[in-house]
């Protein structure tokens, strides 16, 4: 309890949405005061609200307003705060913002920034832990130049391969390479998003193994020589190289194996010269071979299924440790009790291809009962914006192992309400009740295909009638009745009025309709921003052929042709927004 007490006055939490209420929780018991920022587009967010007080950043973009760090100093010198939390995503791993932070005097809660830039490059990174007899994937330790250059890499390791963005995280800036014709835009791609998401477009290469697990592990240091771990996390459940499922225990890894990869973790946290919570992300062959693949200098989305197995604030040993108090456990005190699973909720249509799904939330309603935990930002009311990262919220339980856990969370997912917007529920449900995800498989191909799509839509429709009229012709309402003395609740449909259903289809046809049998036009189907247009005018395709590739939600989206012919009537240029529905071009030619 002596630990437990006001280290700080206050800290700014340089971040939004759920990472940022649930960080001010924390706060909030240690008796610290908590600084939110918010953009335009947050102004009503339920994490602002919270927030002992609040400062505006202006603009709506996260380039606009989170991204800026002299609003962020300047909010933090405003509201007289000592210390800056940066959470996970827009500046969480950018050593210039912390040395910002400590130049103006104020406490970093984070890694030393010559710890965040050398785990940020993801080849020195890999250069430092090889020196440090740490396994690395094999693969290239210097960033690459030219497609060229990987289809000769590809001739000496073989395919596939994988290029990731020498600066990247979260998934970001990875495209897979399965033959030299590949080669050039997949370069091109991870090129573009590395410049796009972390100001950095080099590139290297690594060899992708075939179906690893996904296993990671978390670690804490303090400033006193103090490094131990917390145990793996599970994380092969992804789409798009972004995670959706996270486990601890990991069904595959023995106590062995445990010990193993553990201190792996801790020799490269020690390699980094690391201070704070972070995590060592790495690669497990289904051989029992584990590769060093990055490390993540910051909290992670993920961080809840450690506290619940542990028992440890995670967010309150980062503020300790950066007020430079020693960690307060050892490694032999650290116990791993039960299971837990952590299921991430994002606005996202799963029937077609994870496509981002932004709107207003029109129900909420969250899940309880023993074991179950629920970090959102939002109510009912809010807006999931187009601008930001698609998370509603992060659903977490915990029980005695992993078969009572997984009931455990098929019964949190069938209490959770989300209306107005389409969601991943169904798509957690379906994969839960998997027999591949019931015997702890790795569930390779699964996630994106069209067998789990077609079980998630079924298990949305049990769920909720709105998700059938995502065409917006009808609302919900509920109430409650009594029949023959049992009181049962009942959801009624309430038709869209009649003129506004003629003014919503009169807009459909104005803007091309949607693609189909008999339609020529090709419409964007989200909102977004063009990041590059792959055709021009007179160009002929075929079916599946790319039209452009818009960006929405944090997501590369390509757009493609649904029949053959001739390009006419493009409207759309690398750089401009698009609507969802809107027009990009015409495809001329007989059906």
């Amino acid at each position: 309890m002596e630990r437990i007490r006001s280290v700080f006055a206050k800290v700014l939490v340089a971040n939004r949405g759920e990472i940022a209420l649930r960080i001010f929780r924390t706060l909030r018991e240690l008796g610290i005061g908590s600084v939110a920022v918010y953009s335009d587009a947050d102004r009503a967010a339920p994490f602002v609200a919270y927030a002992d007080e609040a400062h505006a950043l202006g603009g709506l973009t996260a380039a606009e307003s989170y991204l800026v760090v002299d609003k962020l100093l300047e909010a933090a010198a405003r509201s007289g705060a000592e210390a800056v939390h940066p959470g996970y995503g827009f500046l969480a791993e950018n050593a210039s913002f912390a040395a910002a932070v400590e130049a103006a005097g104020l406490t970093w809660i984070g890694p030393p920034s010559a710890a965040i830039e050398l785990m940020g490059s993801k080849t020195r990174a890999r250069q430092a832990m090889q020196a440090a007899g740490v396994p690395i994937i094999p693969g290239t330790t210097d960033p690459v130049s030219s497609a060229e250059e990987v289809v000769a890499l590809g001739e000496q390791i073989g395919y596939p391969m994988l290029i990731k963005a020498a600066a990247g995280g979260g998934g970001k800036g990875m495209k897979v390479v399965e033959s030299a014709d590949e080669a050039a835009q997949a370069f091109e791609s991870a090129q573009r998003e590395g410049q796009s998401y972390f100001a950095d477009s080099s590139v290297y290469v690594e060899r992708y193994l075939e179906d690893p697990r996904h296993i990671e592990v978390q670690v804490l240091a303090d400033a006193h020589g103090n490094v131990i771990h917390l145990g793996e996390r599970d994380c092969t459940i992804q789409r798009r190289h972004q995670k959706l499922v996270e486990e601890t225990p990991s069904p595959a890894v023995t106590p062995e194996l445990r010990d193993r990869i553990g201190q792996i973790a801790v020799d490269a946290a020690r390699a980094a010269g690391y201070r704070s919570a972070g995590t060592i992300e790495g690669l497990l062959t289904p051989e029992g071979d584990y590769f060093f693949m990055e490390m993540n200098t910051r909290i992670q989305v993920e961080h809840t299924v450690t506290e619940e197995v542990t028992g440890l604030d995670l967010v309150r040993e980062q503020v300790l440790i950066a007020a430079g108090e020693p960690l307060s456990l050892r490694q032999q005190d650290v116990v791993l009790s039960g299971h837990a699973i952590e299921c991430r909720i994002n606005a996202e249509d799963p029937s077609s291809g994870f496509l981002p799904s932004p709107g207003r939330i029109t129900r909420y309603r969250e899940p309880s009962g023993p074991g179950v935990r629920v970090d959102s930002g939002v109510a009912a009311g809010s807006e999931i914006s187009g601008l930001y990262d698609p998370m509603i919220a992060k659903l977490i339980v915990h029980d005695t192992n992993r078969e009572t856990a997984r009931r455990r969370m098929l019964r949190a997912l069938a209490e959770f309400e989300i209306g107005g917007v389409k969601s991943l529920l169904g798509f957690h449900q379906a994969l839960l009740t998997h027999t591949c995800f019931i015997d702890g498989e790795t569930c390779h191909g699964l996630v994106e295909s069209e067998e789990l799509a077609q079980r998630a839509e079924q298990f949305s429709h049990q769920a909720t009638t709105v998700a059938a009229a995502s065409d917006g012709s009808l609302s919900e309402v509920t109430t409650v009745a009594e029949v023959d003395g049992r009181r049962v609740q009942v959801k009624v449909l309430v038709p869209e009025p009649p003129y506004r259903v003629l003014a919503r289809r009169r807009r459909e046809r104005a803007a091309g309709g949607a693609n189909g049998e008999g339609s020529n036009t090709v419409v964007s189907p989200m909102q977004g921003t063009v990041l590059s247009v792959k055709v021009a005018e007179g160009d002929v395709v075929e079916a599946g052929h790319v039209i452009c590739i818009v960006e929405a939600m944090k997501m590369e989206n390509e757009v493609t042709a649904h029949r053959a012919g001739i390009i006419s009537e493009l409207s759309v240029a690398a750089g401009q927004p698009v609507t969802n529905g809107q027009a990009i071009c015409v495809i001329e030619g007989d059906d």
